[in-house]
């Protein structure tokens, strides 16, 4: 008899992992939008993985990874590097199996990040000022102290155990035809697309997979290109779960085999996809785990079937999702700073204010200065912050002002 091998993890794989994380991991539950599917034009399921335990799926691989340590490995401990979700769920499995953590992270990692994996009871080291040092650190930890590194996607154990959450879609959605993932290194769309194919074969059908970068962190649709993982120009994002310079060998491979489609999006679009998350699914997300929602937002998406988009992610230092907050608000037209040159003589904020208040705009705060360049001594400069219902509105508050006389200039969000 011949025995079928691949380099892809198997379904029986993962329902073993399954089996395995059930007692750690959470069943995260699923919700349709009415909304979302309005947008596609097909029915649209929200996966809550950022309701999962640590606040993301990375306990998932994390565990599972753990969980395949001999009783040796165990002892010696174990080692990883993460600004956050990583960090998070091997801290919390190592505490699971009773394993020795030390976790090394970057010294502006967020506080609640920082307080969450040492209350689950890592060794927390701060070094360097973006994740590189911590994980040059956290290797030469592993070969000083003979502790196991427990990489963050690129290992078949973390892939496998990631995988899990695809097996959960395709048993909680029927005739599910999409699944939308966002993409950092590829772990989870790789264990995602694995499980989900493999589930859809068993059961005589198909399924789509797309995923979803950061434009400005997308090294995937480069090395899907060049067919090799390649190093990618990166800038910053605020969707930092996700902004990895290169793919992972092993999620590439499978990437590259069994995901249909790579798209991006704009950080402008991930503010506005988690302002549509807060509003409209009463859901607090992180950037990264908000890319696929935005990816329907911008008509990234075919619909062409009942679609689930995992929200991967919800650690959003409160401080972070103030400024996205107030900047999705301003990427959908709904917030406007302008400047308005005055003359400098009694009555024209009153005038400017009715002005505003006769288009049904709402002024949130006012600057009102005699000091500014370029200004004559006879002028001062009015700086409004406005509430807007969308571009139309917009437009229609600076017309008024300008049929009034006034030359309003609008500041950059």
């Amino acid at each position: 008899m011949t025995v079928e091998t691949t380099t892809h993890p198997t379904l029986s794989e993962f329902t073993d992992a399954a089996a395995e994380l059930s007692d750690v991991i959470l069943h995260t539950p699923v919700e349709g939008s009415d909304f979302l599917s309005g947008v596609l034009g097909a029915p649209v399921h929200l996966k809550f993985e950022h309701l999962q335990r640590t606040g993301s799926f990375k306990i998932r691989g994390a565990t599972y990874r753990l969980s395949r340590l001999t009783a040796e490995e165990r002892a010696r401990g174990v080692v990883a590097a993460s600004a956050g979700n990583h960090a998070q769920g091997v801290a919390l499995g190592a505490q699971k199996l009773g394993i020795p953590a030390t976790i090394f992270m970057p010294l502006g990692v967020p506080v609640p990040k920082l307080l969450a994996t040492r209350g689950y009871g890592a060794d927390v080291i701060l070094e360097g000022a973006t994740v590189e040092t911590p994980l040059q650190l956290a290797e030469e930890f592993a070969e000083r102290t003979g502790a196991i590194f427990i990489p963050p996607y690129d290992h078949r154990d973390v892939v496998i155990g990631q995988g899990t959450l695809g097996l959960e879609l395709m048993d909680e959605i029927d005739n599910l035809d999409t699944i939308i993932v966002g993409i950092g290194g590829g772990g989870l769309i790789a264990g995602v697309a694995a499980a989900a194919k493999a589930r859809a074969a068993e059961r005589g059908r198909t399924i789509r997979v797309i995923g979803v970068q950061a434009e400005n962190s997308a090294a995937y649709p480069l090395s899907l290109e060049a067919g090799h993982p390649v190093v990618a120009e990166t800038t910053p994002t605020i969707a930092d779960g996700i902004a990895v310079k290169r793919p992972g060998d092993i999620p590439f491979e499978i990437i590259r085999d069994l995901v249909d489609e790579v798209v991006t999006v704009t950080d402008d679009d991930i503010a506005r996809a988690l302002l549509v998350l807060i509003e409209r699914a009463k859901q607090v997300v992180e950037p990264a785990g908000a890319v696929g929602v935005a990816a329907i937002l911008t008509g990234k998406i075919t619909p062409t079937g009942p679609t689930a988009v995992i929200l991967s992610g919800g650690n959003i230092d409160p401080l972070l999702l103030q400024r996205i907050v107030a900047h999705g608000l301003a990427a959908s037209g709904r917030y406007m700073t302008i400047q308005v040159p005055l003359p400098d003589r009694p009555g024209q904020l009153a005038r400017v204010s009715d002005l505003l208040s006769s288009v049904g705009a709402n002024v949130i705060e006012v600057l009102h200065t005699r000091h500014g360049q370029g200004l004559q001594i006879s002028e001062v400069i009015l700086q409004l912050s406005v509430e807007t219902r969308g571009e139309e509105h917009r437009a229609q508050v600076l017309a008024v002002l300008r049929d009034a006389g006034y030359a309003p200039r609008r500041v950059q969000d």
